[in-house]
Protein backbone atom coordinates (compact mmCIF):
# COMPACT_ATOMS: atom_id res chain seq x y z
CA UNK A 1 0.00 0.00 0.00
CA UNK A 2 1.55 3.89 -0.31
CA UNK A 3 2.32 5.67 2.70
CA UNK A 4 -0.74 5.80 3.95
CA UNK A 5 -2.57 9.39 3.10
CA UNK A 6 -0.50 10.23 0.62
CA UNK A 7 2.04 9.20 -1.63
CA UNK A 8 5.17 10.94 -1.19
CA UNK A 9 8.77 10.67 -2.67
CA UNK A 10 10.90 7.98 -1.05
CA UNK A 11 15.14 7.96 -0.92
CA UNK A 12 15.83 6.96 -5.03
CA UNK A 13 18.75 6.13 -4.82
CA UNK A 14 18.55 3.43 -2.00
CA UNK A 15 16.29 2.23 -4.63
CA UNK A 16 18.95 2.33 -6.99
CA UNK A 17 21.73 0.53 -5.35
CA UNK A 18 18.93 -2.30 -4.41
CA UNK A 19 17.97 -2.87 -7.70
CA UNK A 20 21.87 -2.57 -9.34
CA UNK A 21 22.64 -5.28 -7.18
CA UNK A 22 19.40 -7.34 -8.43
CA UNK A 23 19.98 -6.85 -12.15
CA UNK A 24 23.41 -7.50 -12.86
CA UNK A 25 21.60 10.79 11.19
CA UNK A 26 23.15 11.72 13.15
CA UNK A 27 23.28 12.49 16.98
CA UNK A 28 27.49 12.93 18.18
CA UNK A 29 26.48 16.29 19.24
CA UNK A 30 25.85 17.11 23.34
CA UNK A 31 23.74 20.18 23.56
CA UNK A 32 24.59 22.87 26.04
CA UNK A 33 21.58 23.32 28.98
CA UNK A 34 20.64 26.87 28.17
CA UNK A 35 16.94 28.14 28.47
CA UNK A 36 17.70 30.43 25.91
CA UNK A 37 17.32 27.69 23.34
CA UNK A 38 17.94 30.50 20.55
CA UNK A 39 21.34 30.77 22.33
CA UNK A 40 22.08 27.45 22.13
CA UNK A 41 25.69 26.50 21.01
CA UNK A 42 25.75 23.29 18.49
CA UNK A 43 28.94 21.11 18.50
CA UNK A 44 29.29 19.91 15.05
CA UNK A 45 31.20 15.82 14.57
CA UNK A 46 31.99 13.73 12.02
CA UNK A 47 28.19 11.82 11.05
CA UNK A 48 27.84 7.96 12.66
CA UNK A 49 25.95 5.55 10.71
CA UNK A 50 22.17 5.93 10.52
CA UNK A 51 19.72 4.80 12.50
CA UNK A 52 17.21 2.32 11.32
CA UNK A 53 14.64 4.73 11.43
CA UNK A 54 16.79 6.66 8.87
CA UNK A 55 17.08 3.90 6.89
CA UNK A 56 20.27 2.51 8.20
CA UNK A 57 23.59 2.07 6.26
CA UNK A 58 26.76 3.17 6.44
CA UNK A 59 28.13 7.02 7.22
CA UNK A 60 27.96 9.43 4.58
CA UNK A 61 30.93 9.42 2.32
CA UNK A 62 33.34 12.48 2.66
CA UNK A 63 32.13 15.40 0.24
CA UNK A 64 34.22 15.71 -3.17
CA UNK A 65 36.78 17.91 -1.59
CA UNK A 66 37.60 15.72 1.29
CA UNK A 67 35.74 17.74 3.84
CA UNK A 68 33.60 15.30 6.62
CA UNK A 69 29.74 15.85 6.77
CA UNK A 70 29.06 17.14 10.31
CA UNK A 71 25.82 16.16 12.78
CA UNK A 72 24.66 18.00 15.59
CA UNK A 73 21.77 18.06 17.58
CA UNK A 74 19.27 20.87 17.89
CA UNK A 75 17.47 21.10 21.10
CA UNK A 76 13.76 22.53 21.15
CA UNK A 77 10.58 22.65 22.49
CA UNK A 78 8.64 19.23 22.45
CA UNK A 79 5.11 21.89 22.91
CA UNK A 80 5.81 25.60 21.43
CA UNK A 81 2.56 26.39 23.54
CA UNK A 82 5.20 25.52 26.38
CA UNK A 83 8.48 26.95 25.51
CA UNK A 84 9.53 26.62 28.60
CA UNK A 85 8.66 22.69 29.30
CA UNK A 86 10.12 19.58 27.49
CA UNK A 87 12.71 19.70 25.00
CA UNK A 88 13.32 17.05 21.72
CA UNK A 89 16.66 16.88 20.42
CA UNK A 90 16.23 17.16 16.66
CA UNK A 91 19.44 16.05 14.47
CA UNK A 92 20.48 17.94 11.95
CA UNK A 93 23.57 17.82 8.94
CA UNK A 94 25.86 20.27 7.33
CA UNK A 95 28.28 20.50 4.60
CA UNK A 96 30.36 23.72 5.05
CA UNK A 97 30.46 26.03 2.21
CA UNK A 98 33.38 25.19 0.12
CA UNK A 99 33.61 28.99 -1.58
CA UNK A 100 35.99 32.36 -0.55
CA UNK A 101 34.90 33.09 3.00
CA UNK A 102 33.61 36.87 1.85
CA UNK A 103 31.37 35.36 -0.33
CA UNK A 104 29.37 33.35 2.02
CA UNK A 105 25.61 34.07 2.22
CA UNK A 106 24.90 31.86 5.08
CA UNK A 107 23.51 28.42 5.77
CA UNK A 108 20.92 27.01 2.79
CA UNK A 109 18.34 24.88 4.73
CA UNK A 110 16.69 21.56 3.07
CA UNK A 111 13.13 19.90 3.38
CA UNK A 112 13.51 17.13 1.19
CA UNK A 113 9.63 16.09 1.62
CA UNK A 114 8.00 12.82 2.84
CA UNK A 115 6.22 13.85 5.17
CA UNK A 116 8.52 11.71 7.01
CA UNK A 117 11.85 11.81 4.77
CA UNK A 118 14.91 12.34 7.01
CA UNK A 119 16.98 15.33 5.81
CA UNK A 120 20.14 13.71 7.51
CA UNK A 121 20.09 10.74 4.96
CA UNK A 122 18.87 12.84 2.26
CA UNK A 123 21.35 15.41 1.89
CA UNK A 124 24.43 14.10 1.55
CA UNK A 125 22.85 10.75 -0.45
CA UNK A 126 22.06 13.93 -2.87
CA UNK A 127 24.58 16.21 -2.25
CA UNK A 128 26.57 16.13 -5.10
CA UNK A 129 23.50 17.89 -6.36
CA UNK A 130 24.22 20.81 -5.07
CA UNK A 131 27.46 21.26 -4.88
CA UNK A 132 27.41 24.77 -7.11
CA UNK A 133 24.99 26.30 -4.57
CA UNK A 134 28.00 24.70 -1.77
CA UNK A 135 29.88 27.59 -3.01
CA UNK A 136 28.08 30.27 -1.24
CA UNK A 137 26.29 28.62 1.76
CA UNK A 138 26.28 26.09 4.28
CA UNK A 139 23.84 23.23 2.99
CA UNK A 140 22.25 22.42 6.06
CA UNK A 141 19.15 19.68 6.17
CA UNK A 142 17.72 18.13 9.60
CA UNK A 143 15.14 14.93 10.81
CA UNK A 144 12.04 16.82 11.89
CA UNK A 145 10.11 15.70 14.68
CA UNK A 146 8.91 12.45 14.50
CA UNK A 147 11.36 11.60 11.89
CA UNK A 148 15.02 9.74 11.72
CA UNK A 149 16.87 10.74 14.75
CA UNK A 150 14.11 13.30 15.68
CA UNK A 151 12.61 11.02 18.11
CA UNK A 152 10.76 9.12 16.02
CA UNK A 153 7.24 8.33 15.63
CA UNK A 154 7.36 3.82 16.11
CA UNK A 155 4.16 2.28 15.28
CA UNK A 156 5.10 -1.43 13.64
CA UNK A 157 8.22 -3.58 14.42
CA UNK A 158 9.33 -4.73 11.13
CA UNK A 159 7.79 -8.07 11.18
CA UNK A 160 4.39 -6.43 12.07
CA UNK A 161 5.53 -4.40 8.74
CA UNK A 162 6.15 -7.03 6.13
CA UNK A 163 2.31 -7.88 7.22
CA UNK A 164 1.13 -4.81 7.06
CA UNK A 165 2.39 -4.11 3.57
CA UNK A 166 0.87 -7.12 2.40
CA UNK A 167 -2.75 -6.48 2.89
CA UNK A 168 -4.78 -6.06 0.23
CA UNK A 169 -5.17 -2.20 0.55
CA UNK A 170 -7.69 -2.23 -2.70
CA UNK A 171 -10.88 -4.16 -0.81
CA UNK A 172 -13.60 -5.41 -3.39
CA UNK A 173 -15.71 -6.94 -0.82
CA UNK A 174 -16.73 -6.70 2.59
CA UNK A 175 -14.55 -8.99 3.93
CA UNK A 176 -11.27 -7.40 2.62
CA UNK A 177 -12.70 -3.94 3.88
CA UNK A 178 -13.56 -5.16 7.05
CA UNK A 179 -9.37 -6.70 7.52
CA UNK A 180 -8.35 -3.24 5.93
CA UNK A 181 -10.18 -1.02 8.83
CA UNK A 182 -9.21 -3.70 10.90
CA UNK A 183 -5.29 -3.41 10.23
CA UNK A 184 -5.68 0.19 9.62
CA UNK A 185 -6.93 0.61 13.08
CA UNK A 186 -4.29 -1.92 14.78
CA UNK A 187 -1.43 0.53 13.03
CA UNK A 188 -2.91 3.65 14.37
CA UNK A 189 -3.40 2.08 17.73
CA UNK A 190 0.13 1.17 18.29
CA UNK A 191 1.37 4.78 17.21
CA UNK A 192 -0.80 5.79 20.13
CA UNK A 193 0.61 2.73 22.64
CA UNK A 194 4.72 3.60 21.25
CA UNK A 195 4.50 7.29 20.44
CA UNK A 196 1.43 9.29 22.70
CA UNK A 197 3.98 11.82 23.79
CA UNK A 198 5.17 13.01 19.97
CA UNK A 199 2.02 12.58 18.63
CA UNK A 200 0.36 15.95 19.35
CA UNK A 201 3.15 17.90 18.64
CA UNK A 202 4.36 16.26 14.94
CA UNK A 203 2.45 19.03 12.75
CA UNK A 204 3.50 21.17 10.62
CA UNK A 205 3.40 24.52 12.19
CA UNK A 206 5.41 23.05 14.97
CA UNK A 207 8.44 22.07 12.55
CA UNK A 208 8.26 25.46 10.88
CA UNK A 209 8.56 27.03 14.07
CA UNK A 210 11.37 24.82 14.55
CA UNK A 211 13.29 25.62 11.37
CA UNK A 212 13.22 29.75 12.75
CA UNK A 213 14.77 28.72 16.19
CA UNK A 214 16.90 26.83 13.61
CA UNK A 215 17.94 30.05 11.74
CA UNK A 216 18.96 31.62 15.31
CA UNK A 217 20.74 29.22 16.46
CA UNK A 218 22.71 28.68 12.55
CA UNK A 219 23.30 31.91 12.76
CA UNK A 220 21.44 33.77 10.41
CA UNK A 221 19.08 36.75 10.14
CA UNK A 222 16.97 35.59 7.41
CA UNK A 223 15.91 31.15 6.69
CA UNK A 224 17.58 30.72 3.23
CA UNK A 225 15.46 27.48 2.21
CA UNK A 226 15.02 24.91 -0.21
CA UNK A 227 11.87 22.95 -0.08
CA UNK A 228 10.95 20.35 -2.44
CA UNK A 229 7.97 18.31 -2.14
CA UNK A 230 5.93 18.60 1.18
CA UNK A 231 9.03 20.84 2.27
CA UNK A 232 7.40 23.61 -0.19
CA UNK A 233 4.05 23.00 2.50
CA UNK A 234 6.64 23.31 5.31
CA UNK A 235 8.32 26.38 3.26
CA UNK A 236 4.78 28.11 2.75
CA UNK A 237 3.89 27.92 6.62
CA UNK A 238 6.73 28.95 7.40
CA UNK A 239 6.77 32.00 5.19
CA UNK A 240 3.19 32.54 6.88
CA UNK A 241 4.33 32.55 10.13
CA UNK A 242 7.74 34.13 9.86
CA UNK A 243 7.24 35.93 6.62
CA UNK A 244 9.65 38.81 7.77
CA UNK A 245 12.32 36.11 7.97
CA UNK A 246 12.22 34.95 4.37
CA UNK A 247 15.52 34.77 2.52
CA UNK A 248 16.05 33.34 -0.65
CA UNK A 249 13.80 30.51 -0.94
CA UNK A 250 13.11 27.92 -3.81
CA UNK A 251 9.85 25.48 -3.63
CA UNK A 252 10.20 22.64 -6.21
CA UNK A 253 7.81 20.21 -6.89
CA UNK A 254 4.78 22.20 -5.33
CA UNK A 255 1.96 20.84 -2.97
CA UNK A 256 -1.04 22.42 -3.44
CA UNK A 257 -1.80 24.58 -0.21
CA UNK A 258 -5.55 25.16 -0.86
CA UNK A 259 -6.63 21.53 -1.54
CA UNK A 260 -8.38 19.13 1.41
CA UNK A 261 -6.31 15.20 2.08
CA UNK A 262 -9.25 13.89 -0.22
CA UNK A 263 -8.50 16.63 -2.80
CA UNK A 264 -4.97 15.93 -2.41
CA UNK A 265 -5.67 12.61 -3.13
CA UNK A 266 -7.36 13.26 -5.69
CA UNK A 267 -5.31 14.91 -7.39
CA UNK A 268 -2.48 12.23 -7.35
CA UNK A 269 -4.90 10.05 -8.41
CA UNK A 270 -4.42 12.42 -11.89
CA UNK A 271 -0.94 12.99 -11.42
CA UNK A 272 -0.14 9.20 -11.24
CA UNK A 273 -2.42 8.26 -14.34
CA UNK A 274 -0.79 11.44 -16.49
CA UNK A 275 2.77 9.89 -15.60
CA UNK A 276 1.53 6.22 -16.69
CA UNK A 277 0.35 7.59 -19.70
CA UNK A 278 3.73 9.45 -20.57
CA UNK A 279 5.70 6.49 -19.52
CA UNK A 280 3.52 4.25 -21.77
CA UNK A 281 3.72 6.66 -24.81
CA UNK A 282 7.42 7.06 -24.41
CA UNK A 283 8.04 3.29 -24.36
CA UNK A 284 6.01 2.91 -27.63
CA UNK A 285 7.68 5.93 -29.26
CA UNK A 286 11.38 4.35 -29.06
CA UNK A 287 13.09 3.11 -32.04
CA UNK A 288 13.14 -0.28 -30.60
CA UNK A 289 10.15 -2.19 -29.90
CA UNK A 290 8.54 -1.61 -26.99
CA UNK A 291 8.21 -4.95 -24.86
CA UNK A 292 5.07 -4.29 -23.00
CA UNK A 293 3.07 -3.73 -25.66
CA UNK A 294 2.79 -2.32 -29.38
CA UNK A 295 0.25 0.86 -28.54
CA UNK A 296 0.25 2.98 -25.36
CA UNK A 297 -3.14 1.87 -24.70
CA UNK A 298 -1.81 -1.76 -25.20
CA UNK A 299 1.04 -0.86 -22.48
CA UNK A 300 -1.68 -0.17 -19.57
CA UNK A 301 -3.80 -2.71 -20.70
CA UNK A 302 -1.62 -5.26 -19.66
CA UNK A 303 -0.38 -3.65 -16.90
CA UNK A 304 -4.33 -3.52 -15.79
CA UNK A 305 -4.67 -6.96 -16.58
CA UNK A 306 -1.49 -8.03 -14.20
CA UNK A 307 -2.81 -6.03 -11.45
CA UNK A 308 -5.87 -8.16 -11.59
CA UNK A 309 -3.96 -11.48 -11.81
CA UNK A 310 -2.41 -10.39 -8.96
CA UNK A 311 -5.12 -9.81 -6.87
CA UNK A 312 -6.39 -13.19 -7.38
CA UNK A 313 -2.68 -14.93 -7.03
CA UNK A 314 0.17 -13.17 -6.36
CA UNK A 315 3.87 -14.12 -7.52
CA UNK A 316 6.67 -14.58 -5.78
CA UNK A 317 8.67 -11.37 -4.92
CA UNK A 318 11.81 -10.92 -2.51
CA UNK A 319 11.84 -14.12 -0.68
CA UNK A 320 9.48 -15.12 1.44
CA UNK A 321 7.46 -12.26 0.54
CA UNK A 322 4.68 -12.52 -2.67
CA UNK A 323 3.72 -9.46 -5.05
CA UNK A 324 0.31 -9.25 -4.64
CA UNK A 325 -1.44 -6.17 -6.26
CA UNK A 326 -0.80 -3.93 -3.74
CA UNK A 327 2.84 -3.88 -3.77
CA UNK A 328 2.96 -4.32 -7.32
CA UNK A 329 1.03 -0.42 -7.25
CA UNK A 330 3.16 0.51 -5.11
CA UNK A 331 6.03 -0.24 -7.13
CA UNK A 332 5.23 1.42 -10.15
CA UNK A 333 3.49 4.27 -8.43
CA UNK A 334 7.37 4.47 -7.07
CA UNK A 335 9.28 4.40 -10.60
CA UNK A 336 6.90 6.90 -11.84
CA UNK A 337 8.20 9.54 -9.73
CA UNK A 338 11.26 9.40 -11.83
CA UNK A 339 11.92 9.31 -15.51
CA UNK A 340 15.04 7.88 -14.66
CA UNK A 341 13.40 5.06 -12.91
CA UNK A 342 11.13 3.75 -16.00
CA UNK A 343 14.12 1.09 -17.45
CA UNK A 344 13.45 -0.27 -14.15
CA UNK A 345 9.81 -0.26 -14.37
CA UNK A 346 9.43 -1.76 -17.83
CA UNK A 347 12.40 -4.77 -16.46
CA UNK A 348 10.29 -5.19 -13.71
CA UNK A 349 7.02 -5.31 -15.28
CA UNK A 350 8.59 -7.31 -17.93
CA UNK A 351 9.70 -9.98 -14.94
CA UNK A 352 6.19 -10.22 -13.75
CA UNK A 353 4.94 -10.94 -16.72
CA UNK A 354 7.35 -13.80 -16.42
CA UNK A 355 6.05 -14.81 -12.91
CA UNK A 356 9.09 -13.01 -11.07
CA UNK A 357 8.07 -9.96 -8.76
CA UNK A 358 10.91 -9.50 -7.39
CA UNK A 359 12.07 -5.46 -8.87
CA UNK A 360 8.47 -4.81 -8.85
CA UNK A 361 9.10 -5.38 -4.92
CA UNK A 362 12.18 -3.90 -4.71
CA UNK A 363 10.61 -0.76 -5.82
CA UNK A 364 7.78 -1.02 -3.61
CA UNK A 365 10.06 -1.47 -0.67
CA UNK A 366 11.68 1.68 -1.18
CA UNK A 367 8.05 3.38 -1.05
CA UNK A 368 7.07 1.92 2.28
CA UNK A 369 10.77 2.56 3.44
CA UNK A 370 12.24 -1.25 3.61
CA UNK A 371 15.72 -1.57 3.03
CA UNK A 372 17.72 -4.75 1.87
CA UNK A 373 18.00 -5.97 5.28
CA UNK A 374 14.26 -5.91 5.72
CA UNK A 375 14.36 -3.32 8.35
CA UNK A 376 12.00 -0.34 7.93
CA UNK A 377 12.67 3.40 8.35
CA UNK A 378 10.44 5.59 10.12
CA UNK A 379 8.83 7.29 7.25
CA UNK A 380 5.31 5.06 7.11
CA UNK A 381 4.91 6.03 11.01
CA UNK A 382 5.56 9.48 10.47
CA UNK A 383 3.89 10.40 7.46
CA UNK A 384 0.78 9.11 9.33
CA UNK A 385 1.40 11.00 12.20
CA UNK A 386 2.06 14.23 10.41
CA UNK A 387 -0.37 14.40 7.85
CA UNK A 388 -3.14 13.13 10.80
CA UNK A 389 -1.68 16.05 13.01
CA UNK A 390 -2.27 18.38 10.08
CA UNK A 391 -5.16 17.43 8.31
CA UNK A 392 -8.77 18.28 10.07
CA UNK A 393 -10.97 15.53 7.74
CA UNK A 394 -11.88 12.11 8.82
CA UNK A 395 -13.33 9.70 6.51
CA UNK A 396 -15.29 6.79 7.15
CA UNK A 397 -15.60 3.39 4.41
CA UNK A 398 -19.23 4.15 3.61
CA UNK A 399 -17.62 8.08 2.46
CA UNK A 400 -14.73 6.30 0.53
CA UNK A 401 -16.98 3.58 -1.32
CA UNK A 402 -19.11 6.46 -2.05
CA UNK A 403 -15.96 8.55 -4.36
CA UNK A 404 -14.55 5.10 -5.28
CA UNK A 405 -16.32 6.46 -9.02
CA UNK A 406 -14.63 9.63 -8.83
CA UNK A 407 -11.57 8.25 -8.07
CA UNK A 408 -11.57 5.35 -10.81
CA UNK A 409 -12.15 7.94 -13.76
CA UNK A 410 -9.64 10.10 -12.44
CA UNK A 411 -7.30 6.91 -12.71
CA UNK A 412 -8.23 3.64 -13.13
CA UNK A 413 -5.18 2.14 -12.15
CA UNK A 414 -4.57 4.11 -9.30
CA UNK A 415 -8.11 5.52 -8.09
CA UNK A 416 -8.83 2.71 -5.62
CA UNK A 417 -5.29 2.64 -3.94
CA UNK A 418 -5.40 6.03 -3.28
CA UNK A 419 -9.22 6.51 -2.25
CA UNK A 420 -8.69 4.11 0.62
CA UNK A 421 -5.70 5.52 1.41
CA UNK A 422 -8.01 8.38 2.76
CA UNK A 423 -9.06 5.90 5.89
CA UNK A 424 -5.48 6.28 7.32
CA UNK A 425 -6.40 9.57 9.86
CA UNK A 426 -10.61 7.87 10.76
CA UNK A 427 -9.49 7.02 14.13
CA UNK A 428 -6.35 8.73 14.68
CA UNK A 429 -5.51 9.95 18.36
CA UNK A 430 -4.91 13.16 17.97
CA UNK A 431 -7.26 15.74 16.15
CA UNK A 432 -6.34 17.33 12.95
CA UNK A 433 -5.20 21.41 12.84
CA UNK A 434 -7.10 22.43 9.77
CA UNK A 435 -8.87 21.81 6.08
CA UNK A 436 -5.45 23.28 4.41
CA UNK A 437 -2.67 25.10 5.31
CA UNK A 438 -2.19 28.84 5.45
CA UNK A 439 0.44 29.96 3.55
CA UNK A 440 -0.50 33.38 2.89
CA UNK A 441 2.75 35.33 3.51
CA UNK A 442 2.30 39.25 3.09
CA UNK A 443 5.64 41.25 2.93
CA UNK A 444 7.99 38.13 2.60
CA UNK A 445 10.85 38.31 0.17
CA UNK A 446 10.17 36.45 -3.26
CA UNK A 447 10.11 32.63 -3.14
CA UNK A 448 10.83 30.94 -6.99
CA UNK A 449 7.62 28.48 -7.27
CA UNK A 450 9.09 25.75 -10.05
CA UNK A 451 6.17 23.43 -10.96
CA UNK A 452 6.44 20.61 -13.22
CA UNK A 453 4.14 19.85 -16.19
CA UNK A 454 4.49 15.74 -15.86
CA UNK A 455 5.12 15.75 -11.87
CA UNK A 456 2.79 12.67 -11.08
CA UNK A 457 3.16 13.29 -6.58
CA UNK A 458 2.43 17.15 -6.97
CA UNK A 459 0.77 18.23 -9.91
CA UNK A 460 2.04 20.87 -11.85
CA UNK A 461 -1.30 23.23 -11.12
CA UNK A 462 -0.11 23.18 -7.11
CA UNK A 463 2.43 25.49 -7.94
CA UNK A 464 -0.29 27.95 -9.69
CA UNK A 465 -1.79 27.92 -6.74
CA UNK A 466 0.63 27.97 -4.01
CA UNK A 467 1.85 31.58 -6.09
CA UNK A 468 -1.68 32.74 -5.55
CA UNK A 469 -2.03 31.67 -1.82
CA UNK A 470 1.63 33.36 -0.99
CA UNK A 471 -0.02 36.82 -1.71
CA UNK A 472 0.85 39.50 -4.52
CA UNK A 473 4.55 40.05 -4.89
CA UNK A 474 5.92 36.95 -3.25
CA UNK A 475 5.19 33.84 -5.59
CA UNK A 476 7.63 34.11 -8.31
CA UNK A 477 6.46 30.84 -10.79
CA UNK A 478 8.61 28.99 -13.15
CA UNK A 479 7.31 26.06 -14.92
CA UNK A 480 9.30 23.25 -16.08
CA UNK A 481 8.25 21.00 -19.40
CA UNK A 482 9.37 17.16 -17.67
CA UNK A 483 8.75 14.48 -16.14
CA UNK A 484 9.08 13.00 -12.96
CA UNK A 485 9.15 14.13 -9.19
CA UNK A 486 10.41 17.65 -9.04
CA UNK A 487 12.38 19.90 -11.59
CA UNK A 488 15.92 21.15 -10.08
CA UNK A 489 17.49 17.50 -10.25
CA UNK A 490 16.19 16.56 -13.65
CA UNK A 491 19.24 19.21 -14.02
CA UNK A 492 17.52 20.65 -16.98
CA UNK A 493 20.13 23.83 -17.46
CA UNK A 494 17.05 26.18 -17.84
CA UNK A 495 15.61 25.71 -14.25
CA UNK A 496 19.09 25.31 -12.51
CA UNK A 497 20.26 28.60 -13.74
CA UNK A 498 17.12 30.16 -12.60
CA UNK A 499 17.76 28.29 -9.24
CA UNK A 500 21.31 29.50 -9.00
CA UNK A 501 20.59 33.00 -10.74
CA UNK A 502 17.94 33.54 -7.18
CA UNK A 503 20.03 31.82 -4.72
CA UNK A 504 23.71 32.95 -5.53
CA UNK A 505 23.47 35.99 -6.88
CA UNK A 506 20.06 37.60 -5.64
CA UNK A 507 18.43 37.71 -9.63
CA UNK A 508 14.57 36.95 -9.44
CA UNK A 509 13.83 35.11 -12.79
CA UNK A 510 10.96 36.50 -14.69
CA UNK A 511 7.42 35.27 -13.23
CA UNK A 512 5.83 32.85 -15.95
CA UNK A 513 9.22 31.56 -17.35
CA UNK A 514 9.10 28.20 -19.11
CA UNK A 515 11.73 25.69 -19.24
CA UNK A 516 11.73 22.66 -21.51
Amino acid sequence: MPNPSRLRAAALTATAAALSVLLAGCGGGSQEDDEDLSGQKLHWKNCPAPSEAEDGGAAPSRLPDGDEWQCATMKAPLDWDDPEGDTIDLALIRAEADGAADRRIGSLVFNFGGPGGSGVTTLPAFGQDYAKLRTRYDLVSFDPRGVGRSDPVECLDDKQLDTYFQQDATPDDRAERTEFVDNTEEFNAACEKHSKKILPHVRTTDAARDMDLMRQVLGDEKLHYFGISYGTELGGVYAHLFPRHVGRAVFDAVVDPTQTAEQGSLGQAKGFQLALDNFAEDCVSKVEDCPLGDTAEDVEARIARLLKDLDRKPIPGVFPRELTETAATGGIAQALYSKDFWEYLTEGLEQAYDGDGRVLMVLSDALNGRNEDGEYSNITAANVAINCADDKPRYDPAYVEDKLPEFRDASPLFGDYLAWSMLSCTDWPVAGAADHPDVHAPGAAPILVIGNTGDPATPYEGAGKMVDALGKGVGVELTYKGQGHGAYDSKNRCVQDAVHGYLLDGKVPAAKTVCS
